[in-house]
C-alpha cells in the first residue's frame, strides 16, 4: 500500500491564541508521521485542534494572535516552522494543496475556474496559458466534471455544490501536491455527493500517489477512505492507529464515544444514537489530568489528578487513557460501540 518513506514529521507541535479572555492553547503537543501515499484521518469534535493543525501545516495561522510555542512540522525533513512567508508561497499549492470546508468562501466569484486552477499552473510549474487551460480541462475532467471544455470558462455561482467541490479539488491538485490536506471536504454536501466526492479522493490517489490529510467530525466518513487514523480531543492526539485497529479495537473512552455516535444504516438497529455528555474543556486554562475525564464515565481518581501517557497497543496502535495502565480494572467498551464494530467489520468484509 505505501512504502514506509516519511513525508510530513509533527513533533511535540503546540500552537497557542491570544485572545482579550487569554491564551488558548489550540495544539497541546501533538505529533504523528505520514508516510508517502497514505491517507490520515484526524477525527474529533469541532474545536479539538484538527484544523488548527492542518493550517500550521499550511503556514496559514495569523501570527499574531497565534504563535507556535513549541515543535516541528517537517516536511521531506524541512521545518515549515523556519520557513520564511516568501518561501512558503512557493511551497504552498506546489508540494501542498488544500481543500477547504466550504467551496463557496474558497473559490473567487468573479473568476472563471478555468482560471482559478491555470493561476497555480502558469505559477509554479511555468506553463503557457493555452498549456495551463489544456491542463485545467483535463483537471476538470479528471475530477468527474461533465463537458470540462465548456465548464473551464464559467463562473462559481454557475456550479452546483457538489461541482464547486470537485472544482476546489481540482484546484488543489494543479501542481501534483505531495500532501493534499482536506479539511472537512464533504460537511456542506449532501450524503449522495459527499460520498461520490470521497470515492474520488480515494481514486485520484491512487492515480496519483498523493499523501491525504483528511480532518473530520465524522468517524463514519473515514472508514472506507483512511489507512490510519489520529483521534484528536482538548487539543491532543488521545488514539491514532489503522483503520482496523480504530474501528475494531478502540481503546479510548472517547473514541467509544465518537464510534457510538455515528449514525448506522442498518434497519434493524432501533438503539438510538449515544451522544457525549458533557462539552469540550476551554483551553486557555486546560484541565488537570486527563481532558477527557469530567466527560468519561469510567474516569478514575487519577484520570483527575494526572495525564495519562500514550500507551502502546501495538506497533501501529496508541492510545492516551489510563485504562490501559497493567493496574487498571478490565472495562469493555459498551454495547452500542460493540454493535458499531460489528457493522464496521460487516461493511469491510463486504467491500
Amino acid at each position: 500500500m505505501r512504502t514506509m518513506e516519511k513525508l510530513l514529521e509533527v513533533k511535540d507541535l503546540e500552537v497557542s491564541f491570544r485572545t482579550y479572555a487569554g491564551e488558548v492553547q489550540a495544539v497541546r503537543g501533538v505529533s504523528f508521521d505520514l508516510y508517502k501515499g497514505e491517507t490520515l484521518a484526524i477525527v474529533g469534535e469541532s474545536g479539538s485542534g484538527k484544523s488548527v493543525t492542518s493550517q500550521s501545516i499550511m503556514r496559514l495561522i495569523p501570527m499574531p494572535p497565534g504563535e507556535f510555542k513549541n515543535g516541528q512540522i517537517l516536511l521531506e525533513g524541512e521545518d515549515i516552522i523556519k520557513k520564511s512567508d516568501k518561501e512558503m508561497e512557493k511551497i504552498r499549492g506546489k508540494d501542498i494543496g488544500m481543500i477547504f470546508q466550504d467551496p463557496m468562501t474558497s473559490l473567487n466569484p468573479t473568476m472563471r475556474i478555468g482560471m482559478q486552477i491555470m493561476e497555480g499552473l502558469i505559477k509554479h510549474q511555468n506553463m503557457s496559458k493555452a498549456a495551463a487551460k489544456d491542463r485545467a480541462i483535463e483537471l476538470l475532467r479528471l475530477v468527474g466534471i461533465p463537458m470540462p471544455e465548456k465548464r473551464v470558462n464559467q463562473y462559481p455561482h454557475e456550479f452546483s455544490g457538489g461541482m464547486r467541490q470537485r472544482a476546489m479539488i481540482a484546484i488543489s491538485l494543479a501542481c501534483n501536491p505531495k500532501l493534499l490536506i482536506a479539511d472537512e471536504p464533504t460537511t456542506a454536501l449532501d450524503v449522495t455527493i459527499q460520498a461520490q466526492i470521497l470515492e474520488l479522493m480515494k481514486d485520484l490517489q491512487k492515480k496519483m500517489e498523493t499523501s491525504i490529510i483528511f480532518i473530520t467530525h465524522d468517524l463514519g466518513v473515514v472508514a472506507n477512505v483512511a489507512d490510519r487514523v489520529a483521534v484528536m480531543y482538548a487539543g491532543k492526539i488521545v488514539e491514532i492507529g489503522t483503520v482496523d485497529e480504530i474501528f475494531y479495537n478502540p481503546k479510548h473512552p472517547y473514541t467509544w464515544g465518537l464510534l457510538a455516535s455515528m449514525p448506522s444504516l442498518d434497519n434493524d438497529d432501533k438503539s438510538e444514537l449515544a451522544a457525549i455528555p458533557g462539552s469540550p474543556p476551554d483551553l486557555t486554562n486546560p484541565p488537570k489530568g486527563d481532558a477527557f475525564a469530567p466527560r468519561n464515565p469510567y474516569a478514575m481518581k487519577i484520570d483527575f489528578e494526572q495525564e495519562p501517557p500514550m500507551f502502546k497497543i501495538s506497533d501501529t496502535h496508541y492510545a492516551a487513557t489510563w485504562l490501559l495502565h497493567p493496574n487498571a480494572p478490565e472495562v469493555e467498551p459498551p454495547e452500542s460501540v460493540k454493535m458499531r464494530m460489528k457493522q464496521f467489520g460487516a461493511a469491510r468484509g463486504g467491500q
